[in-house]
């Protein structure tokens, strides 16, 4: 099946399972969940929240996978890049991106979305981890920022 089908079905069963839910927690467990259902090449599906203590931080959130980082300042990673910039990341080969951090060894590419609720705060980021290189592209930007905006901008 095509990505872009693969984005459809998903984009319709994660529509309808957070329909009416405004929990921000049970929405990201549900994200999590269905898109490391829908792809194979996806290794690692989850979101880190933006720590309302301390500043510039974010703090594991749900997700998919093997164990991830704790704690992630703005200023490190592909993830802090996310935060600081507010701009989703695409990085083909992980381990040629500037500080990245190694959270687990078998991830070789990544791409990590901005979440922003409908006041246009940031809340999260939604990383996605895959063990093979260049996994991510445009198509893969466009569906999750659009899968993203309307679960958690409502």
């Amino acid at each position: 099946m095509k990505k872009e089908s693969i984005y459809a079905q998903v984009e319709a069963e994660i529509l309808s399972v957070t329909d009416g839910e405004y929990n921000i927690i049970a929405n990201m467990a549900s994200v999590s969940c269905l898109l490391n259902l829908a792809f194979e090449d996806y290794f690692w599906v989850g979101f880190y929240i933006v720590d309302p203590v301390k500043e510039n931080e974010l703090v594991i959130g749900p997700y998919q996978g093997t164990l991830g980082c704790l704690r992630i300042s703005f200023d490190r990673g592909v993830c802090g890049a996310a935060a600081k910039t507010g701009k989703t990341q695409i990085v083909e080969d992980v381990n040629a991106f500037p500080d990245h951090i190694a959270c687990d060894s078998q991830t070789n590419s990544e791409i990590v979305v901005p979440v922003f609720n409908k006041k246009g705060e940031l809340i999260a980021v939604l990383d996605v981890d895959s063990t093979k290189l260049s996994t991510f592209d445009e198509t893969d930007k466009l569906w999750l920022e659009k899968i993203i905006n309307k679960v958690f901008k409502k």
